[in-house]
């Protein structure tokens, strides 16, 4: 049996609309029915008002239609204001869910990151709030248009089946010729906006040294690939959209000529002449105006589709029961790691355990797996084998936004984030201005925050900006102690601080430890072993040396000595 999948949130959402669809149907039922009143309004001049010269009729009828013609235009403002509010509603069903669904997506996939995702829910809202959608509403009502004509004459009723086949062939041939196509277009674009702005998040480097033209190159190729597959879609599409518009200008005056044959022989008025061809007209209009919103239909089901694959692989997180609040015992039970994108393991069989309030060094070459051990430590990337515990539970069975506020966590690369500079320290919550002032302190960033421009209300921006390199550290430090988190995972802190930030990283750490608070620190230096209780070496992704901070400095250190030591003769008798 084939595996059922349980509905995405965008096809729940979708679903949710489902009595505006059907109430916009309805409408489109009564619209329909109202665009067979200028067909009866000219039988009705020419048979009856012409024939009778009577001005009674003709202004009888004229009101009456103009009344008719007044309801049409007010079922078409609600019509089309009601597919307003329901793509509105669909974005405000969807929007949060595929914003988190991105960021998860970026942890699965570093280097990934990319909005696509938000152009491509707005694609599909303006595609169901245009003009575009209500020709596939009108077009079940084509077989109305043709049953009327059919009730004129038979051979009218013939030639509009004809002509509609013929135009449903043009739009078939369209999807079929121009899907692909598209497809591959649309794909490339993604991949060349996704590469400029990769490049642009490192422009001061490509202008140093003159990377430009390289990279300029390089998308260009993307680019030019996009263009090329969209503009022979284009071509392909606008030769059978203009051989539509030409064959339904043309069957509409051929009925002309069909229904002038019939009156000569007798077996049709003159006012069904006219009215039939404006039928025919109103038949054909929504084939020619679906072929005309063709593009924009394969860009909403290209875009459709990019958000249900994206939902299917990056889950919601279900509800988990709330644990309490966590002391900062870690434990790693043989964890084997594989990075995202990565084919080898950066960690294999690594085990150790840290007790509330412990403080851990992980020290080790680089490509040793020392960051790869800090997200998994912290839940952010999968195990293949073994478990991450915190306080004896399994990291994946907590709640991350019950989690966040007792984790800090000061990756090797910075971000920081547009807002002012406490709302980066309270992590975008509600601040606690004691609070932050306190994270502040204990980062040793509190008097450079008062020599800002607006102290803790200035602006910075997740671009480099006035900050340097060492401030958006302390920063960052700032934001991981906020809080009094239970367990910190600092990963290379020192690498950009000066002498008075390491000695504010000390101090920082010193609080920790007096606080009671679980501490894994990353660094190549040295400079921070003195200040942990053990010491975890890491080779090749594997624990090399685990224990005491004394007992791992006493191995290398006469390890070191061996191997500096001479051999003597005789040694290896």
């Amino acid at each position: 049996m084939a595996e059922t999948r349980a509905p995405t949130e965008l096809t729940r959402a979708l679903r949710s609309c489902r009595g505006s669809f059907l109430a916009v149907g309805l409408f489109s039922l009564f619209i329909n029915v109202l665009m067979l009143v200028p067909a009866f309004y000219m039988l009705q001049v020419y048979d009856r008002v012409i024939t009778t010269r009577s001005l009674d009729t003709l202004s009888m009828l004229t009101l009456i239609v103009v009344f008719f013609f007044l309801v049409m235009g007010g079922l078409e403002l609600v019509r089309s204001r009601m597919m307003v509010r329901v793509g509105n509603r669909l974005e405000a069903l969807i929007g949060e869910r595929l914003f988190d669904a991105m960021f998860q997506k970026s942890l699965s996939a570093p280097g990934a990151q990319s909005a696509q995702p938000l152009s491509d829910i707005t694609t599909l809202r303006q595609f169901l709030t245009g003009n575009a959608l209500f020709a596939f509403f009108d077009a079940p009502w084509i077989p109305i248009y043709i049953a009327v004509l059919f009730l004129f004459d038979v051979w009218f009723g013939v030639f509009a089946i004809i002509a509609v086949l013929v135009l449903l062939g043009l739009a078939l041939a369209n999807e079929y010729s121009t899907r692909t196509l598209l497809n591959k277009a649309g794909s490339d674009h993604i991949a060349a906006q996704q590469l400029a702005n990769a490049n642009l998040a490192n422009a001061d480097v490509v202008h140093a040294m003159g990377i430009l033209p390289g990279l300029r190159a390089r998308w260009g190729e993307r680019h030019r690939a996009y263009l090329i597959k969209q503009s022979r879609a284009s071509d392909r599409a606008g030769f059978l959209i203009n051989a539509s518009k030409v064959l339904r200008l043309m069957f509409q005056s051929m009925i002309l000529g069909l229904g002038a044959l019939l009156v000569l022989e007798g077996e049709l008025s003159p006012g069904m002449m006219i009215a039939g061809s404006i039928l025919m007209g109103r038949a054909l209009a929504p084939i020619d105006q679906m072929l005309g919103a063709w593009k924009g239909f394969i860009a909403a089901r290209s875009s459709h589709e990019r958000l249900q694959t994206l939902l299917e692989t990056s889950p919601n997180p279900r509800e988990r029961m709330a644990l309490p609040a966590p002391k900062g015992a870690l434990r790693l039970e043989a964890i084997t790691a594989v990075p995202p994108g990565a084919a080898k393991a950066a960690l294999r069989g690594v085990t150790f355990a840290l007790e509330p309030g412990e403080h851990l060094g992980v020290l080790g070459p680089s490509a040793s797996g020392k960051s790869t051990l800090a997200r998994v430590a912290l839940g952010l990337w999968p195990s293949q084998a073994g478990k991450v515990r915190l306080d004896g539970a399994d990291i994946t069975q907590w709640d991350r936004d019950a989690l966040g506020p007792h984790i800090g966590y000061l990756p090797q690369d910075i971000e920081l984030f547009d807002g002012t500079i406490s709302d980066n320290i309270a992590r975008f919550g509600d601040i606690d201005p004691a609070g932050v002032v306190e994270a502040a302190k204990r980062a040793g960033v509190h008097e450079m925050i008062l020599e800002q421009p607006e102290g803790y209300d200035t602006w910075i921006s997740s671009s480099r900006g006035a900050l340097s390199g060492g401030q958006r550290q302390r920063l960052g430090l700032a934001r991981a102690l906020y809080g009094r988190p239970a367990l910190v995972v600092l990963d290379e802190p020192n690498a950009n601080l000066d002498e008075r930030g390491e000695q504010a990283l000390v101090e920082a750490i010193g609080w920790l430890k007096r606080e009671g608070v679980t501490l894994l620190v990353i660094s190549h230096r040295h400079s921070l072993v003195a200040h942990v209780d053990k010491l975890l070496m890491l080779k090749d992704g594997q624990v090399g040396l685990f224990g005491p901070r004394d007992d791992v400095v006493r191995h290398i250190k006469q390890k070191r000595q061996a191997a500096s030591t001479p051999a003597q003769p005789g040694d290896r008798a």
